[in-house]
């Protein structure tokens, strides 16, 4: 019996022979879903929902909607207790992968193109500097005033969308998440706190300014809000 931590790099060994080319994202909350592996390859988002030995189909029939839509093509990675029925969860175009153990992977069905897959979906993946950079790339205006809801429309009006899903998926190859840590320990020299928090988008930062010592021989100080709490509770105003 295989679980779901150790069906993980046996995966991610095969996908790497099976595609060539391939960038590995874990975890990646897509509606109202989180696909375990979101796979980028050229022109194309591939999703990977895990199902080891111990686990049921339980929210298998509420994910499959959401990695639709924002998956070209999908596959459900499962242990092998699950290669008897595995096939009557999933749709026609879902391709299926079944993990035998850390040496035995079989590729039981291939999976076919979405039918529901949206573009647009697709661009919420990037940030918004690379959506500016495919802005710049096809020779359209910055849209400095727009969302980027907004800009993905735009992109999608006005460039071929094969040559826009291979912009986008080379943007996310070349993506490079050191420059979270970079800035982290620049900040922390400055005497700024940061801490990183990951959302539908991306990665935002959420800035804390450290608080300056307390006064010599004060020992406690009340600011803000809480200040003015504290006098109204005491009747002075």
């Amino acid at each position: 019996m295989m679980h779901d931590n150790e069906m993980r790099e046996p995966l991610f060994d095969f996908l790497e022979v099976y595609f060539k080319k391939i960038r590995i994202i874990e975890e990646k909350v897509i509606m109202k879903s989180r696909a375990d592996v979101l796979g980028v390859i050229d022109g194309a988002i591939v999703g990977f929902e895990i199902k080891s030995d111990s686990d049921t189909y339980q929210r298998l029939e509420t994910q499959i909607p959401d990695y639709d839509k924002y998956c070209d093509y999908s596959y459900l990675v499962i242990g092998k207790s699950h290669l008897k029925h595995a096939e009557e969860h999933i749709p026609p175009h879902w391709g299926m992968i079944c993990i035998h153990d850390a040496d035995n992977i079989e590729m039981c069905r291939e999976a076919g193109l979405s039918p529901k897959v949206k573009l647009v979906n697709q661009l919420s993946f990037l940030w918004r500097n690379e959506l500016a950079e495919l802005l710049a790339m096809n020779h359209l205006p910055k849209c400095t005033g727009k969302n980027k809801k907004e800009i993905s429309k735009l992109l999608i009006e006005k460039v071929d969308n094969d040559l826009l899903r291979e912009q986008l998926t080379e943007c996310l190859f070349e993506r490079d998440y050191n420059i979270f840590e970079e800035k982290n320990q620049q900040l922390k020299e400055k005497g700024v706190e940061t801490s990183y928090r990951k959302t539908k988008t991306g990665v935002k930062a959420k800035r804390r300014v450290k608080r300056p010592p307390k006064p010599v021989g004060v020992k406690h100080v009340i600011s803000g809000s809480a200040r003015k709490r504290r006098v109204k509770k005491r009747g002075d105003i």
